[in-house]
């Protein structure tokens, strides 16, 4: 359910994908960044229609009622993981403040996981990452820390998401995606440490490259919930796991983008898995603007909600974004 502005003039409210960066939020009075979606209050003056423009978060945060979503004009047109995230905003306006701050993030959500009936629904603080904050995404939000902990070189940071290309990487229409422990490679909670990893298959660097040479770009999105949780030993959960992955890359010796969440269960953070925000960060930002062939690519994750594994992250990702789902033996 989304909240929608409860005005006697307005006739009728549209959803669509910015056409340029020329329109400015009426809350905010910010920029809404072209191809970004966008709410539109649409209402009549002296028979013309007059629309005026938000930022999703926006609109939500300061409209007293409530509305489906599914309803709005224009609704049907945007990508599935647009529509998920959209249609999953709901806010009580008793908990929000209205602000006329972009970055007050502040809004309540439904958590609910498409891939897993064990999940259980409910209504949670967004502490960080939201989907408004994704879709006016610019490059120099980017950090060098995460918090308190110093990123290696190559690695930046944007709210809970850390991310690094390796060099000669090209943007694709195919995606090659990934999960990381326990697909790629195999690690254990009771170890800790930037070589505490090993290939989880042998067949696994040849496959890269035949991906690599096929015309795929390789994308590896991770879940690290423990560089956040540990604040007394931040520093050394962002060494551990970058350093795996760094470790990993070495040995494939192909270009690699990877994204790793470091939101924690339960707080509804839109880039944590299942939820598709990482995936969303790629494809509308750090894709050279090359709109996704989903119908090509494909995620290969080991958290598939099978007898034994810990969650159905994996293909709720895959489920969310609209991509094929693999399993790693199916591929490796």
């Amino acid at each position: 359910m989304l909240c929608a502005q409860a005005s006697a003039a307005m006739e009728k409210l549209v959803v669509e994908y910015a056409k340029s960066g020329r329109a400015t939020c009426k809350h905010c009075n910010t920029v809404i960044a072209k191809g970004s979606v966008r709410l539109g209050s649409v209402t009549k003056d002296r028979g013309h229609d007059n629309t005026k423009w938000h930022h999703p978060v926006c609109f939500v945060k300061n409209s007293p009622k409530s509305m489906d979503a599914a309803k709005l004009a224009g609704f049907t047109d945007l990508k599935d993981s647009d529509r998920d995230a959209l249609g999953a905003l709901t806010v009580c306006t008793t908990d929000i403040e209205p602000s006329d701050k972009h970055d007050d993030k502040r809004i309540r959500i439904d958590v609910a996981s498409a891939s897993s009936e064990k999940e259980q629904k409910g209504q949670v603080l967004l502490p960080g990452l939201s989907l408004d904050s994704l879709i006016s995404f610019d490059l120099s939000q980017l950090s060098t820390t995460y918090k308190d902990a110093c990123l290696p070189k190559g690695w930046k940071s944007f709210s809970s998401v850390i991310f690094h290309e390796t060099e000669k990487l090209q943007a694709s229409e195919k995606i090659a995606a990934f999960d990381f422990d326990g697909c790629l490679v195999k690690t254990d909670i009771r170890r800790t440490g930037a070589h505490a990893w090993s290939l989880l298959f042998p067949s696994i660097p040849e496959k890269f490259q035949k991906y690599h040479d096929d015309g795929y770009k390789l994308v590896i999105f991770s879940n690290e919930s423990n560089i956040d949780r540990w604040k007394n030993s931040r520093q050394k959960a962002v060494d551990s796991k970058l350093g795996r992955v760094e470790g990993f890359l070495e040995l494939l010796k192909v270009p690699v983008q990877t994204f790793i969440s470091c939101g924690r269960e339960g707080t509804g953070d839109a880039c944590r898995k299942p939820s598709p925000g990482m995936w969303h960060l790629m494809e509308k930002h750090l894709n050279d603007g090359i709109p996704i062939d989903k119908e090509s690519s494909f995620y290969v994750g080991d958290a598939a909600g099978r007898k034994g594994d810990h969650s159905a992250a994996d293909i709720g990702f895959a489920k969310d974004v609209g991509v094929k789902f693999l399993l790693p033996e199916e591929v490796f």
